[in-house]
């Protein structure tokens, strides 16, 4: 009833693509100056949006995709903007700025999605659920799939302790750090998607 390759190929795959360590300098960087309550519970939202997402995209992805008209490379295009956005924001240091964050929950975007849940997770999860053969293959497929989230969670959540030995000067280089990051990743995002129309054309 359960197929351990199918397992370790989606959880890897999953794993690199979500990236766990990458993750924790832009999750501390758009939580911080939140109480650490309120930075808990965003780390549980994050991971139950992105869980949401995938598991939709994994039962109805291609369905919504189709009915949409909506193609891949769109999907990556368009989550490689918005994560620029949000790129540009951390490395102008607006997210400092309580005005402008105290109302938006960052754990629903761009945490949950789509630095979580982006086109490159969807589409994996997508593929692994169409392949996966029988019952035990599917059940490996969405326990993969619950072992990642759980990582996620695991991850932001001790992320936390973190802030308390860099202190906010070390918060602001973190901030700037992610942005950085991000940006590296949401252009190349936008490079894949453009490729790939390319290479379909």
């Amino acid at each position: 009833m359960f197929d351990v390759a199918v397992f370790g190929s989606l959880f890897l795959t999953l794993f690199v693509i979500m990236d766990p360590p990458g993750i924790t300098p832009i999750f501390l960087a758009l939580t911080s100056g939140r109480a650490t309550k309120v930075q808990r519970r965003m780390a549980w939202q994050a991971v139950a949006v992105a869980f949401g997402v995938i598991t939709v995209f994994g039962i109805l992805g291609q369905q919504i995709l189709a009915y949409l008209h909506v193609s891949v490379p769109a999907l990556m295009i368009a989550g490689g903007l918005l994560l620029l956005l949000i790129a540009l924001d951390l490395l102008t240091g607006k997210t400092d700025e309580p005005k402008q964050t105290k109302d938006v929950n960052v754990a629903l975007v761009p945490l949950g999605m789509p630095l979580l849940a982006g086109p490159g997770a969807i589409v994996s999860v997508i593929l692994a659920v169409q392949h996966a053969e029988g019952v035990s293959g599917q059940v490996s497929v969405w326990a993969a799939i619950v072992a990642m989230h759980v990582v996620l969670w695991l991850t932001m959540r001790y992320s936390l302790l973190i802030i308390r030995v860099i202190k906010d000067g070390g918060v602001v280089l973190v901030t700037r750090l992610a942005g950085m990051m991000l940006s590296a990743i949401a252009v190349q995002q936008i490079i894949n998607g453009v490729t790939q129309v390319v290479q379909g054309s």
